[in-house]
């Protein structure tokens, strides 16, 4: 039976100290291997949903759920900060964030889902993957071609106003691509200026999610490191005023200083 179970109903969640690795993680040496086979199961479990018609908020929290237990199955550290600022009754946001992994996309829905009814932007060329398009569309997510940048701009804005206007919220990850450094000049502005048009708070997100390195040949199936804590952090929700900038900036220090602190070597928090 599906469930939407919230596995993080408190502010904070630490991953138990008793919580131990998998047995079957343990048999494959702790390679990459299990930890894939687990997403892949999960990923499949996803599509027959959407194919069926069946993928509505509950189940992706469900499916999302699952991932987060293949994380501390393999383990990860997951380590989760302010999950009361995420609060409907504010809402709905931008929720703006660092792109560092495929594991954000993988368990935000577990994390956000429970608390916040939201959808996100992604790339219109994924809709032709196997059961991915299926699962996209189920989500009623934006996408956008990455080909004219103002085309996407216009896209973004006017399909994410209507779902902000309607009560939902948007996740935006501005950075062009995903990656471990995170560079203040590569995060742009779209997030702010879809909360500015439809006249809604941002809440900002700081992650690290480097447990999942990119892989050689491809970029989703790199090597884990399960030494490398992973992180979730809100900030206070930000209203914006005037032409954004302020709190476009103000989503940027707290990205940086939250990263800055997570990447010290005594950090484990």
């Amino acid at each position: 039976m599906y469930s939407n179970v919230n596995l993080f109903p408190e502010n904070d969640y630490d991953t138990p100290p008793e919580k131990k690795r998998d047995i079957f993680d343990r048999l494959n040496f702790n390679s990459r291997f299990y930890f894939f086979l687990r997403t892949i199961a999960v990923f499949y479990g996803v599509a027959r949903s959407a194919h069926r018609g069946e993928l509505d908020r509950e189940r992706q929290i469900y499916h999302s759920n699952k991932n987060i237990d293949t994380l501390e199955c393999c383990g990860a550290k997951i380590h989760l900060r302010n999950l009361n600022k995420i609060n409907a009754e504010q809402g709905p946001f931008v929720v703006i964030g660092n792109h560092m992994s495929a594991v954000e996309t993988t368990v935000l829905n577990a994390i956000i889902g429970p608390r916040l009814d939201f959808t996100f932007i992604f790339k219109r060329s994924l809709l032709k993957l196997p059961y991915m398009g299926a699962a996209l569309k189920a989500l009623d997510a934006i996408p956008v071609d990455r080909v004219n940048p103002r085309d996407d701009f216009k896209a973004i804005l006017t399909e994410g106003v209507k779902k902000l206007q309607a009560g939902r919220s948007i996740l935006v990850f501005p950075q062009s691509t995903r990656s471990i450094k995170f560079v203040p000049e590569e995060f742009n502005s779209i997030g702010v200026k879809l909360a500015r048009s439809a006249g809604v708070k941002v809440l900002p997100l700081a992650l690290k999610t480097d447990f999942l390195a990119s892989g050689k040949i491809f970029n989703d199936f790199g090597p884990i490191h399960p030494n490398r804590h992973i992180h979730f952090e809100f900030g206070d929700p930000i209203e914006v005023i005037g032409n954004g900038r302020e709190a476009h900036q103000k989503v940027i220090d707290f990205i940086t200083e939250r990263l800055s602190v997570w990447n010290t070597p005594e950090s484990t928090r």
